[in-house]
């Protein structure tokens, strides 16, 4: 079951989600709208390697925009921090961002329940498009958990994604034994 707007709201006042900054008009009927924050990132190395950290370098989105081109990954992150302690948080495009041609993650679109972060994008593009820092890219949608947690992803030793941040974050695949 996806929360409604009215739920949203409810489970924000009870402090089980958590946006930062909440603007109610970002708020939709089953959804909340999250923005492009001002910084992306690209991967240093051309071929990327599962198992070694692949470095990344951090550029700020000028006013005038920024073009992005087919045939390379950026990874950007959300204005909004958000928190989720008894939800599983998805982030899907807006429906006006896929027109553009803007895939904004590969396969990452779900979050843990007690994930506390802003969220990086995995952006790509069929044809080059302007970008904006503050512009809506995608929206958070909440589904009801079956049963009791027993851990949350904030409580992981093993969690790769729990340092607070405002810059998009690398993979961290390398951390994993395989």
């Amino acid at each position: 079951m996806i929360l409604s707007d009215k739920r949203i709201l409810e489970e924000i006042d009870k402090g089980t989600i958590i946006i930062e900054p909440f603007k109610a008009e970002c708020l939709g009927t089953n959804s909340y709208d999250v923005h492009l924050g001002k910084y992306l990132a690209t991967y240093k190395d051309r071929v990327l390697d599962a198992k070694a950290h692949n470095q990344i370098e951090h550029f700020e989105i000028p006013k005038s925009g920024f073009v992005l081109q087919p045939g390379t990954l950026y990874l950007g992150v959300t204005v909004e921090y958000t928190e989720t302690h008894g939800h599983v948080p998805f982030l899907e495009g807006k429906s006006s961002t896929g027109r553009l041609g803007i895939d904004i993650h590969a396969t990452a679109g779900k979050g843990d329940v007690g994930f506390c972060n802003t969220w990086t994008l995995e952006i790509s593009c069929v044809q080059p498009v302007r970008v904006y820092a503050g512009m809506p890219i995608g929206q958070l949608i909440y589904f009801v958990v079956e049963g009791n947690i027993e851990k949350m992803y904030n409580t992981k030793d093993n969690a790769k994604y729990n340092n607070k941040t405002t810059r998009p974050v690398e993979s961290m695949m390398w951390k994993n034994n395989f």
